[in-house]
């Protein structure tokens, strides 16, 4: 498997649309390009396998709220005793230049990815506005909203963009265009 060129860590609060900003860069710049890749996935496979869930289940956003918080501590559990184990099962097997990583929550998400593919990492924080979220059926969760998960990029990090995305396509547009020309240099 060849390094990647970029990878992208996109983080951000819920519902600010990082998933769609991920599938927007794949879309432009092709899925022979660009792959998404996502922490939770490995980290809900590994959860429902150790709890003897169905994993498709879980992965079911009204299943998946029941065992959210457990979930997190689970997962802080892990990350503990091997910072980088959801980082390396999510990008087993990604093949593709660009890579859009769409749910970097953690500080020690961000550094291991700087540990292994250095200079290829640019950080990417989508932020939307509280009356946006809202219109997009967030509400805050204490236990949630509050915890590392959530907040553990608020502080203490130099983004290289930051993508609004309150709505205005125009304007969301015109910011990924910018990144994408940034991207497409190291093609």
């Amino acid at each position: 498997m060849a390094a990647p060129r970029a990878v992208l860590l996109l983080s951000g609060k819920r519902k600010s649309g990082k998933d769609f900003v991920a599938e927007e860069l794949r879309g432009r710049l092709g899925p022979d390009v660009c792959a998404v890749l996502r922490l939770s996935g490995p980290l809900k496979e590994l959860y429902a396998k150790e709890h003897g869930l169905d994993f498709q289940r879980l992965l079911d956003a009204s299943a998946y709220k029941a065992f959210r918080q457990d979930m997190i501590r689970w997962g802080e559990e892990r990350r503990r005793a091997d910072p980088g184990c959801f980082c390396r099962a999510a990008v087993a097997g990604a093949a593709q230049p660009v890579w859009v990583v769409s749910d970097t929550r953690r500080l020690s998400d961000l550094e291991w990815f700087r540990d292994v593919y250095g200079d290829a990492v640019l950080t990417v924080r989508v932020v939307a506005t509280e009356e946006t979220r809202r219109r997009r059926d967030w509400v805050f969760v204490t236990g949630v909203d509050d915890a590392e998960s959530e907040c553990g990029l608020d502080q203490g990090v130099t983004f290289d963009w930051v993508i609004t995305n309150d709505g205005d396509e125009l304007a969301l547009d015109e910011q990924l265009e910018t990144l994408l020309q940034s991207l497409r240099g190291r093609l």
